[in-house]
């Protein structure tokens, strides 16, 4: 199965989200919405954590590079 992108995760939970508010759902599937949700809500975070680490990795070598290139 392909991995979805992370625009569509975060898509996917708003829609989730929207159906949780609505009050529309029986209780069994706001759970089954809800778990899904947090599941969802996990990777994400997973992922933005990845992104920040590897943010922090680049302005760190940049910095490096950049007072290199002064001295």
């Amino acid at each position: 199965m392909k991995e979805q992108k992370f625009e569509d995760k975060l898509k996917e939970l708003e829609v989730l989200n929207n159906k949780i508010k609505s009050g529309e759902l029986a209780l069994d599937e706001t759970v089954v919405c809800f778990e899904k949700g947090m599941k969802i809500a996990k990777e994400l975070e997973k992922e933005i954590n990845s992104i920040e680490r590897k943010v922090e990795i680049l302005i760190s070598e940049g910095s490096r590079e950049f007072k290199d290139f002064q001295e």
